[in-house]
């Protein structure tokens, strides 16, 4: 039987490679629902090749020109709610989420509530609101399954393994473009130095994540909630070549890890085909070609970052979710050129300095949190924030 599958965030890097994923496998995975933030040509597109009837922007006005312009027969919804009742649809059988931010909080909660199976790629939700969603996620018998290809990574090792035989996990990561050079003035670190990622195609703020190790802590954080492993039996390593994934190291000392092409391709499809394997044309790695994998541990003075992040998690209560947002508003002011590269990491650390962490009981206090260190933090960097909508 086919798959339903309700893709958020269509458009988008994640989004793009998911649909590359369906149009491989079409005697097994079909779209029924698409969303995006605002680019409603980019999604009717989308919907034309796919034949979808749902679609969803999160954008009211880009919601009301994707109305004006769609096929009869195609439904658009508007807004985030809009958003959220799509990713319910009674026919999905499983909603993949690659909405960058906490804005995917929101319908991640709303597919979890349904009993539904997430394809998750925002590691956001998790790092703001993994208590939340997890007891969701008992709650209603619903599977959160990894598409960042470092959980995906660990997902595939440990399974048929009990968490109690783990030592440790060990997220890979590639260090960006500036863990290899030597002699890097991080305050003279331009946009466009900063977006060069050596080995995979990303979106912009996901790239500089990349680039400050940010995303290395956030994916401590998401690691902690999805296996339930605590803080301290979870590490970073650069690997360079990006084809080690991630590893854990049991408690007899055996190591398990799982290697692939730098292709988004394999997390996605193993995501939306699990529990099967199957052929969807993806690149195999030939292991004779590879040469040597090198693999060092990162280095706590050029990226400040991934401290930030263990700090926040071992507060914890509404802290993660400060951390997350007070990051998004200094590299969006980054890419904006209003801050300079190594402004990020103290943007966040004053925002964090700032907040006293409450327990993140509810949506609610979650977002005033958010809400909170998005204005604290474009102070900090001169300007407004951009309204997160969660």
């Amino acid at each position: 039987m086919k798959k339903n599958v309700v893709i958020l965030g269509s458009t988008g890097s994640i989004g793009q490679n998911a649909l590359r994923v369906v149009a491989a496998l079409p005697d097994r995975l079909r779209v029924i629902g698409l969303s995006a933030g605002r680019n409603y040509r980019g999604l009717l597109q989308q919907a034309a090749r796919f034949r979808v009837r749902h679609l969803a922007l999160a954008d009211a006005e880009a919601a009301a020109a994707c109305a004006a312009a769609a096929p009869r027969g195609v439904r658009v919804l508007a807004g985030p709610e809009g958003v959220a009742a799509l990713a319910s649809l009674e026919e999905a059988h499983i909603v993949l989420c690659a909405i960058v931010g906490m804005a995917g909080l929101a319908p991640v909660l709303a597919a979890v509530a349904c009993g539904r199976p997430v394809a998750l790629a925002t590691k956001e939700v998790l790092v703001a609101a993994g208590a939340l969603i997890m007891r969701a996620c008992r709650r209603h018998g619903a599977r959160l399954l990894p598409v960042d290809s470092e959980h995906s990574a660990l997902f595939q090792c440990l399974e048929g393994h009990d968490v109690q035989s783990v030592r440790r996990l060990l997220l890979t990561a590639s260090g960006g473009p500036f863990a290899a050079r030597e002699g890097v003035d991080f305050r003279k670190v331009t946009v466009a130095e900063a977006l060069r990622h050596p080995r995979w195609n990303m979106g912009r703020k996901v790239t500089v994540d990349s680039a400050t190790l940010m995303n290395k802590g956030l994916e401590i954080l998401e690691a902690r909630w999805l296996f339930g492993v605590p803080l301290d039996r979870i590490d970073v390593l650069i690997h360079p070549e990006s084809i080690v994934h991630s590893l854990v190291e049991f408690r007899d000392g055996s190591v398990l890890a799982q290697l692939s092409p730098p292709d988004m391709r394999f997390a996605i499809q193993y995501a939306l085909t699990w529990p099967e394997r199957v052929d969807g044309g993806l690149p195999p790695l030939n292991l004779t070609r590879l040469g040597a994998l090198h693999f060092h541990a990162p280095d706590p003075r050029r990226f400040p970052c991934l401290r930030l992040a263990r700090e926040a998690a071992a507060t914890g209560g509404t802290m993660p979710a400060v951390l997350n947002a007070a990051n998004e508003i200094a590299v969006e002011s980054f890419l904006q050129g209003r801050i300079r590269f190594c402004d990020i990491a103290r943007i966040v650390q004053s925002v964090m300095r700032r907040h006293r962490s409450q327990p993140a009981l509810s949506v609610e206090v979650i977002r005033a949190a958010d809400a909170w260190a998005r204005r604290e933090a474009a102070r900090l960097c001169g300007g407004r924030p951009r309204k997160e909508r969660i």
